[in-house]
């Protein structure tokens, strides 16, 4: 798996459009923090860590509404073969404070408006609306 972040986000959005309840991912550190960066902000409904035959794992809930999946769509920005960055300055709203970027900074894994709040810039992971 050469890009495990975008999988997970793929996973996401795939179970949420097929109605599945929960996902489970291989366990990393980081991960675990855009997991529970999209739990604060509403758009997954669980996320727990696992054990079995002794390997770590993500079980993330699918959060709905109604029957529509919270998560509307999910776009990698910066990837393994090309990454993006962005400085404090540069980090504006997405689609009208519709959504998010989530960015991984020196402070740790952020939202957009957190990253402005405390003045640092980083790497720009992925945007969700």
């Amino acid at each position: 798996m050469t890009d495990p972040i975008g999988a997970m986000l793929n996973m996401l959005k795939n179970a949420g459009n097929a109605g599945k309840p929960t996902i489970t991912v291989p366990f990393s550190k980081i991960k675990f923090a855009i997991a529970e960066c999209l739990k604060a902000q509403g758009y997954v409904e669980s996320v727990s860590k696992k054990t079995k035959k002794n390997l770590p794992y993500l079980e993330v809930g699918v959060k709905f509404e109604g029957n529509a999946p919270r998560i509307n769509e999910v776009a990698r920005v910066s990837k393994p073969s090309r990454r993006m960055y962005m400085g404090v300055k540069d980090i504006k709203p997405m689609k009208h404070g519709k959504g998010m970027f989530v960015l991984s900074t020196p402070k740790g894994i952020l939202r957009d408006k957190d990253a402005r709040k405390e003045m640092v810039g980083g790497e720009v992971l992925f945007s969700i609306w």
